[in-house]
């Protein structure tokens, strides 16, 4: 489980409650150690959560507060509207009605005042014409990732040089000016990084593939030498 998600079930699960709920309880909840509740909760209480209680006791939120339903700083927010400019100008339709949606959701919620500020946030991220270029086969790839299918494309390399393989496709990156798919490629018996916009065409196979330690995302990253952990 990710530690944002603990830290949210933790918030969660001491809302409303009139008596301390223990360690050992959130532990089993979350199938974590006591060791790891105690540092959620000490980093939740730095952080401003009114939680009161101490390890060996219990906790509970403190009498007469709640916690509302989003707790962003301004700068936070403008994170979050920078991030959904990116991704209506540069990623594919699905991903563009879900950050419409999720920003809807924020706007229901947070002050009018920290609205309007994040609102007037001047980064931009403009496609210049390339939308369309950029965004080929996007939702298609971006599905065949999460479903692990392999995908049969046709793609032409820098001169021009059309071949048809058979990919396991593992991840979308974009580089500050066209998307890449990440995957095994059957054909090179190895890693390989396509562009989109020298895909002509993309097809499912039929056949499903397994996240395995060689050939996995793990195994990819290791590959082109980055960190799970930074992504």
């Amino acid at each position: 489980m990710r530690r944002a998600d603990r830290l949210f079930l933790i918030i969660h699960a001491l809302r409303g409650r009139r008596t301390a709920l223990p360690a050992h309880r959130l532990a089993d909840t979350l199938g974590v150690s006591q060791r790891t509740v105690y540092r959620d909760v000490a980093d939740l209480q730095r952080s401003g959560v009114p939680i009161e209680g101490e390890a060996g006791v219990g906790y509970l939120l403190r009498k007469g507060s709640d916690i509302p339903p989003l707790m962003f700083a301004a700068d936070e927010l403008e994170a979050l509207v920078v991030g959904s400019r990116f991704v209506q100008a540069f990623a594919g339709e699905r991903l563009t009605r879900a950050v419409d949606a999720a920003l809807l959701k924020i706007s229901a919620v947070v002050p009018q005042e920290l609205r309007s500020r994040t609102e007037r946030s001047r980064i931009y991220a403009p496609d210049f014409g390339q939308h369309v270029s950029l965004k080929a086969h996007f939702d298609g790839l971006h599905a065949c990732i999460g479903d692990r299918r392999v995908i049969a494309v046709d793609y032409a390399d820098a001169e021009g040089r059309a071949t048809r393989r058979d990919v396991e496709p593992l991840c979308l990156a974009f580089w500050g000016g066209a998307w890449t798919l990440g995957g095994w490629c059957r054909l090179r018996g190895a890693f390989r990084n396509f562009r989109l916009d020298r895909i002509a065409s993309v097809e499912p196979t039929g056949e499903r593939f397994d996240d395995t330690p060689d050939r996995g995302m793990d195994a990819y990253l290791r590959a082109v030498g980055a960190d799970r952990s930074t992504h």
